[in-house]
């Protein structure tokens, strides 16, 4: 299992019990539509400046998983 998944946190109490990243309410689904958007890593951690390079990271590698 990739180690990077461990930063998905699945909770039915939090953002309908969408995956977010690290127990914080930012969906995975998020981050993935921003970067289909055209934003790169980069202007999603600046849009969300408590993320770390490593939760993008593991958002792309979660969709890879699903």
């Amino acid at each position: 299992m990739n180690p990077l998944l461990e930063r998905i946190t699945i909770d039915p109490g939090k953002a309908g019990g969408r995956p977010c990243i690290r127990d914080l309410r930012v969906r995975v689904q998020d981050i993935l539509e921003m970067l289909a958007a055209g934003m790169t890593p980069g202007e999603v951690l600046q849009e969300y400046p408590y993320l770390e390079a490593d939760d993008v990271r593991a958002a792309l590698a979660y969709a890879a998983a699903a």
